[in-house]
């Protein structure tokens, strides 16, 4: 891979992530967790170069829960669909990591929920890692007021996997413009 630059590199694997039918891809450098855009922010821990030292990017991947499914919640169609995108976002972001590996950037796949069983997170509700705010930095989307990722091309319905890459890709620019109009339906339907 050596024979690629990083903006080279970008598009091979964006290039990639289009044959594996990975509607929603985005790339953030580790600095835009140095200089969070909003207070509170992801402690220093759980920082992608806290996690893995030699992270330059971070790569995230986003798949959609389709609508007509979601509307049947809660179902064992939902369930399913849940458990079909959660093990498709493992299933990708290790083979986009081990892409990245075999052509020389050191590279690790973060798994979609990063706890251990719902047992863990009852005790401790928090993951290790959060996919969303890489979804945030890397320009997928913003934080709607139900603290979820809003996108433009499925509102909230989104699940995403992210890679921390040693390679240094060109990152997206973060949307400027706020997806959320405080409208309150998600709060009200929750």
């Amino acid at each position: 891979m050596d024979e690629f630059k990083n903006k080279d590199l970008k598009k091979v694997l964006l290039d990639r992530c289009a044959s594996m039918d990975i509607p929603l891809v985005g790339v953030a450098s580790v600095d835009r967790w140095k200089s969070p855009p909003f207070l509170p922010w992801v402690s220093k821990e759980f920082h992608p170069q806290f996690i893995y030292l030699e992270a330059k990017s971070v790569i995230v991947i986003g798949l959609p829960i389709s609508l007509p499914v979601l509307e049947t919640s809660p179902s064992i169609y939902y369930r399913e669909l849940y458990t079909t995108v959660n093990m498709l976002l493992d299933q990708y972001t290790y083979r986009l990591a081990n892409f990245l590996n075999d052509n020389g950037k050191a590279s690790i796949f973060v798994p979609r929920d990063g706890y251990g069983s719902i047992q863990v997170l009852v005790e401790n509700p928090i993951a290790f890692f959060s996919h969303r705010h890489v979804a945030l930095l890397a320009g997928l989307g913003t934080f709607g007021v139900n603290n979820m990722i809003l996108t433009s091309g499925y509102g909230p319905r989104v699940r995403f996997g992210s890679i921390l890459s040693s390679a240094d890709l060109p990152p997206d620019h973060i949307l400027e413009t706020q997806l959320c109009n405080y409208c309150m339906r998600c709060v009200k339907m929750c």
